[in-house]
């Protein structure tokens, strides 16, 4: 028999390897000490998010960061007894809030995000898990018409990706959006968006489907790798050896551990996120939408209203914090002042996050390793093209963008 592709880690990145693999032929093994789609992939917010180009360590933080480390109401928190263990990376992180760093990071993440509903499409064709995808608008809620216009500079970056919005104001605002409150005075509207109604029952759909396909999965957590000089003879688990030429680490911030014992010294960190799921709402907004005052997403998802965001530097080991539940309520109450719903459920997640912003794509030195992994806001948008690059580089197709951006070797160990 011949020896399985081990894909290790079932969020929406491996699950999306596995399945583009098992297409093109491969045994694959997928790994997850969970259940699939339980990591970020749980919770984040459902969107396709093609516009997400602004990278958040784009130049104007250095000038918000000390108001929003004062600002109770900002959307930035932070641990302070984690300051010491995040020192370094928010170094690195800030370091690369320039003007000349952040326009290649946007360049980078437009090939990777700007086609991901269509990619999602292919992905998940001919399978259930396309019956999650939803075509829809997106909009920008702004207090006013001044606000929209202060972003200049992230909608230009929008707009050269193809991106222009229509802007409504005034009355405009509502006959779009009802739900939106006498707060919302402008909307910056996109259309050809999509969104997923429920993140976590997607990425299970799409293992059902690579199940269905012949792959298999497997509950077992992954803790070394083992090597013959720089090739993989097998991956260790906590249940066992599991003979292998080739693998991939998709496993979110659970990636770092794995990739140090490869040699790379990867800097990173989680960005924790929480949503707020409302409950059979009284009313939902008709689309996706980003309330650019709390900087949180609204999205009508299968099973109510989730509102998601707030970033929390605070690493993996700390509980959650009552703050950002309570800016997301509070924003939610003056946003939509007529809502109400039934009971409401709170959640906090892991994004892994990297100072440059991009995600590691591509072999480790040549190990028979790939990663997958680091995507930050964008994990699920990312995540089908992701899988689709992965299976391309390991089934020795040459991919049709350029994939330097993305190389994990340079965060090799010198």
């Amino acid at each position: 028999m011949s020896k399985p592709i081990v894909v290790i880690g079932a969020g929406i990145c491996g699950a999306s390897c596995a399945l583009w693999l098992r297409r093109c032929g491969h045994d694959v093994l997928l790994l997850d000490k969970s259940e699939p789609g339980m990591g970020a992939s749980y919770g984040n917010a459902g969107l396709l998010a093609q516009w997400a180009l602004v990278p958040v360590n784009e130049p104007s933080l250095w000038r918000n960061i000390p108001r929003y480390l004062i600002d109770p109401m900002s959307p930035l928190f932070v641990k302070w007894r984690y300051l010491p263990k995040l020192t370094p990376w928010l170094f690195a992180f800030l370091k690369n809030a320039t003007s000349a760093t952040s326009s290649q990071t946007s360049q980078a993440l437009v090939p990777l995000l700007s086609d991901a509903v269509e990619q999602h499409k292919s992905l998940t064709k001919g399978t259930k898990a396309q019956n999650w995808i939803a075509d829809s608008k997106f909009s920008y809620a702004y207090r006013n018409r001044a606000a929209f216009e202060q972003d200049a500079a992230g909608w230009a970056i929008k707009s050269a990706a193809g991106m222009t919005p229509e802007v409504l104001t005034g009355s405009e605002v509502q006959d779009e959006e009802p739900i939106c409150g006498p707060m919302i005075q402008c909307l910056a509207v996109l259309s050809g968006q999509g969104h997923i109604q429920n993140p976590h029952g997607y990425v299970q759909s799409l293992v059902n489907a690579f199940e269905e396909m012949g792959g298999k999965f497997i509950q077992a957590d992954v803790i070394d790798f083992e090597r013959d000089g720089d090739g993989l003879r097998a991956v260790i688990t906590k249940r066992g050896r599991i003979k292998c030429n080739k693998a991939v680490v998709t496993a979110g911030i659970w990636s770092k551990p794995l990739a140090t014992k490869l040699g790379l010294k990867v800097p990173l960190e989680t960005e924790r996120g929480y949503h707020v799921m409302y409950k059979s709402p009284s009313e939902m907004p008709r689309n996706p939408m980003m309330m650019t005052i709390g900087k949180f997403s609204v999205t009508p998802m299968a099973d109510g209203l989730r509102c998601a965001g707030t970033v929390e530097l605070g690493g993996i080991n700390l509980g959650p914090s009552k703050a950002p539940i309570r800016l997301i309520r509070r924003r939610v109450s003056e946003l939509f002042p007529n809502l109400t719903y039934e009971n409401s459920k709170e959640w906090m997640g892991f994004r892994p996050s990297t100072p440059d912003g991009l995600p590691l794509i591509g072999e480790i030195a040549q190990s028979g390793i790939f990663a997958a992994f680091g995507h930050q806001h964008v994990g699920l948008t990312g995540g089908a093209k992701t899988g689709r690059l992965i299976s391309d580089i390991i089934s020795q197709r040459i991919p049709n963008i350029d994939m330097s951006p993305y190389d994990p070797n340079r965060y090799a160990a010198r």
